[in-house]
């Protein structure tokens, strides 16, 4: 189905739903928005919100069919994005060793930095190339999306080289505005920010 504008907060409950659908026996064909907000701790209103964006409705009476619900879920999600790490300091490795990106169709599949002579691993096995192996690993996994975890002032010169690789997603967490082509989309993460933000909160 074609989808319209779908909500950050809703993307990011969709792997709950898939996760719950998969991995627990129903002993029937079809599941209810409340039974699926109840299991999962969530709003039913809200749960039948989400749902529409991405599936449809449900239908009166039965809700919707488990395995068709769960083909739908995944196909939004879409397939599985190859994603390279540019930074493998201590932020870059935990990213890398993160297992959580898979529910949301991402493979994290090697990292690269200046400071690595020679392949290394990180604690899951994950490889760490030197920086000059990018544009080769890139073009071999059909990466499509770079996360940038170098200090600022290098942000822009690698950013220009995953863009030439053929990088159609950023995600930054460098304390720095990057300039891209239009059809490159950039997702800004400043944790100091968000810390301080929360500090204000409480």
């Amino acid at each position: 189905m074609e989808h319209s504008y779908v909500s950050r907060a809703t993307i990011g409950r969709i792997p709950l739903y898939l996760r719950y659908l998969k991995n627990n026996y129903h002993g029937t064909e079809n599941i209810s928005a409340t039974s699926l907000a109840r299991a999962l701790g969530l709003g039913e209103v809200q749960v039948r919100k989400d749902l529409s964006a991405v599936s449809g409705a449900g239908r009166p009476k039965t809700g919707y069919n488990i395995g068709e619900l769960t083909k739908a879920l995944e196909e939004f999600l879409g397939g599985k994005s190859n994603v390279v790490i540019l930074g493998a300091g201590k932020l870059g490795r935990a990213l890398l060793d993160y297992s959580g990106f898979g529910d949301y169709g991402l493979n994290i599949i090697a990292a690269f930095d200046i400071s690595v002579g020679e392949v290394q691993h990180s604690n899951s096995g994950k490889p760490i190339f030197p920086a000059d192996m990018l544009e080769s690993i890139c073009a071999e996994s059909n990466a499509k999306i770079g996360i940038i975890t170098v200090p600022a002032v290098a942000a822009q010169e690698v950013c220009d080289r995953l863009v030439g690789c053929g990088i159609k997603g950023i995600w930054c967490f460098a304390p720095s505005h990057l300039t891209v082509p239009d059809d490159v989309e950039v997702q800004y993460e400043n944790m100091a920010l968000s810390l301080a933000y929360l500090n204000k909160k409480i």
